[in-house]
């Protein structure tokens, strides 16, 4: 009896001091947010354009294709920037949307708190473009590679709060009166917080 005592309690405290799996495969987490995109200020000859900040809601899904590593989407409410030209400020205004799917890497970790890091592919689409004098401008699209990182707090047993930031590739042509205006550097810097709640 005693022997079998010894052996029960070894157990617990074994399976008390493994780390416990961020994620399990086949889990799914839904995430409901907001996320601000900061773009850098950089001008790549001979573009005099650049766009403004904005910040809107975001949606992110994720699928565990094994134990910590899933594939996450996410999606956003349209943002809408100002067109800003070097020397002039405001000229206009444009809208996009930033679809990125990523793979991650949820660490393993027996605290609340679960670091997790991820690299993925962004397509940016711009639409709705115009200047305040009514000149026709437009900006292609842009595909580019966006890397994550973050942190989930969690709350309780399914439900995480969660920080984090992206810098995405986004590079754009931009078209103003029917001439080029050079190569647009976006390369934003994308900081979010979110509710996570996983299935």
């Amino acid at each position: 009896m005693k022997k079998i005592t010894a052996l029960t309690l070894a157990a617990v405290l074994a399976s008390t001091a493994a780390p416990v799996l961020a994620q399990s495969q086949g889990d799914m987490t839904l995430g409901l947010g907001a996320h601000y995109i900061d773009p850098t200020d950089s001008y790549s000859a001979p573009s005099t354009a650049r766009v403004g900040e904005n910040i809107r809601p975001t949606l992110t899904f994720e699928y565990f294709v094994m134990d910590n590593v899933g594939i996450e989407v996410l999606a956003a409410w349209p943002f809408k920037h100002d067109l800003q030209a070097r020397g002039a400020g405001d000229i206009g205004s444009t809208k996009h949307l930033p679809p990125t799917v990523s793979i991650q890497y949820h660490f393993t970790n027996s605290s609340i708190m679960t670091p997790f890091v991820g690299v993925g592919l962004n397509y940016t689409h711009f639409w709705d473009e115009k200047l305040d004098n009514g000149t026709p401008v437009s900006l292609d699209d842009s595909w580019g590679i966006a890397l994550h990182g973050g942190l989930d707090v969690a709350i309780s047993e399914h439900g995480s709060l969660r920080a984090d930031v992206r810098y995405i590739d986004i590079d754009t042509d931009a078209t103003i009166g029917g001439a080029s205006a050079g190569s647009v550097e976006l390369d934003p810097w994308v900081f979010g917080v979110a509710y996570v709640h996983k299935f």
